[in-house]
């Protein structure tokens, strides 16, 4: 099969490409892959998440009497089966790459591995990888072909994986936008161990402290704590097998949290038992709160860069449709490229705020261009 052509340029993935599950990693790559024109075949245990991938547009269900071999094959099923998935696949398509997206690495290669030891399999057509996309809902309902835009996806070899074998991977992931970055498994999963499944776990455990607040208390809610909590909507399930995958690397994260946790704990007792003024009460508290600015500014900044410090401009968005649209619209209509976009509204609220990251040059020149088109800045 020829290589196929998204928008203005060519993709080096050729078809057929078989994902085996079709949920929302599955059935978002499938989007993204039929885009780009290539074939993809659709494998699901569930005949109906199978049927309403194929529905969605992201791929076929292939006749097996009368279908052309994959060239790739990705296994998108949770992790806990992913490897027994890659195993098979490595036996049923002997002319194929395999690779898996699941977001725990080191256990999955090592019983792929372990299984290839009698040589029964060819492990060299077998690259792990895992793109950095998601949302907080799950299965082909919630798929995107844009899901992996702008994302790492990070290619994981062993030793043993052919070099062809890792570069047709590589393509695939950037043929849907994704940047590709190449790790080692311990490592992969030791860095998803901090920049991922910690922050689920801290999200969920402040979500839990929501269950039986007073109304009172959650009626005063705002955009910081929507912040927070918002991923703590993510699949249980799924989470229980990803932790439980990745559990060393978890533990010894969630332990330097802990001890985080303790030190913050120290001053506060103290500050309760003898008042605000207590000696070494605030000091200990600044520092946190410093530490936490540190550590946010080392994110990455947009498309994977440096960290870039932008300036907001806040309007206030009535609550009414097409408002925000018209405030985007003529963010742009002023040759102004919008960094980043957060919204504030609060349940009850007739309006909302729109705080409106750009670079610092263009913050002054857009306030003044707002509110001659009549919208109401909100000054700093």
């Amino acid at each position: 099969m020829t290589a196929a052509t998204h928008g203005p340029g060519a993709v080096g993935t050729r078809g057929p490409v078989k994902v085996i599950g079709a949920g929302l990693l599955g059935a978002s790559l499938g989007l993204a892959l039929r885009g780009a024109g290539v074939e993809v075949q659709l494998a699901d245990a569930s005949p109906q998440a199978l049927a309403l991938a194929r529905d969605l547009g992201a791929g076929d269900i292939p006749d097996p009497a009368d279908t052309a071999a994959p060239s790739i094959v990705v296994v998108a099923t949770p992790p806990d089966v992913a490897a027994v998935a890659v195993i098979e696949a490595l036996r049923a398509h002997p002319g194929a790459v395999v690779t898996d997206v699941a977001s725990v690495k080191a256990p999955i290669e090592e019983e792929v591995l372990a299984t290839s030891r009698p040589a029964e399999l060819d492990v060299s057509r077998y690259v792990g990888s895992h793109p950095m996309a998601g949302r907080e809902r799950s299965g082909a309902a919630a798929a995107h072909a844009d899901l992996f835009a702008g994302r790492p996806w990070v290619i994981v070899p062993h030793a043993g994986s052919a070099e062809d074998a890792v570069l047709a991977v590589r393509t695939l992931a950037a043929d849907v936008g994704s940047a590709p970055v190449r790790m080692g498994a311990s490592e992969h999963d030791d860095a998803v161990a901090l920049v991922s499944h910690l922050p689920q776990l801290a999200a969920t455990l402040v979500a839990t402290r929501l269950v039986d607040a007073p109304e009172e208390a959650l009626a005063l809610a705002g955009q910081g704590l929507r912040d927070v909590t918002r991923i703590a909507a993510s699949d249980p399930q799924l989470w229980s097998t990803i932790l439980v995958g990745n559990a060393a690397p978890v533990a010894a994260v969630l332990r330097q949290l802990r001890e985080d946790l303790d030190q913050l704990l120290e001053p506060l007792d103290r500050s309760a038992e003898h008042g605000p003024d207590a000696p070494g009460a605030t000091g200990p508290l600044a520092q946190a709160v410093a530490a936490g600015n540190r550590g946010v500014e080392r994110i990455p900044g947009k498309h994977g860069g440096a960290p870039r410090r932008y300036s907001e401009v806040t309007a206030l968005v009535p609550d009414e449709p097409g408002a925000l649209a018209r405030l985007l619209a003529e963010v742009g209509e002023e040759g102004v490229n919008l960094e980043d976009l957060h919204l504030e509204h609060s349940a009850g609220q007739r309006v909302g705020l729109a705080r409106i990251s750009v670079l610092p040059a263009a913050a002054g020149p857009l306030e003044k261009a707002l509110e001659r088109r009549g919208w109401q800045v909100v000054a700093p």
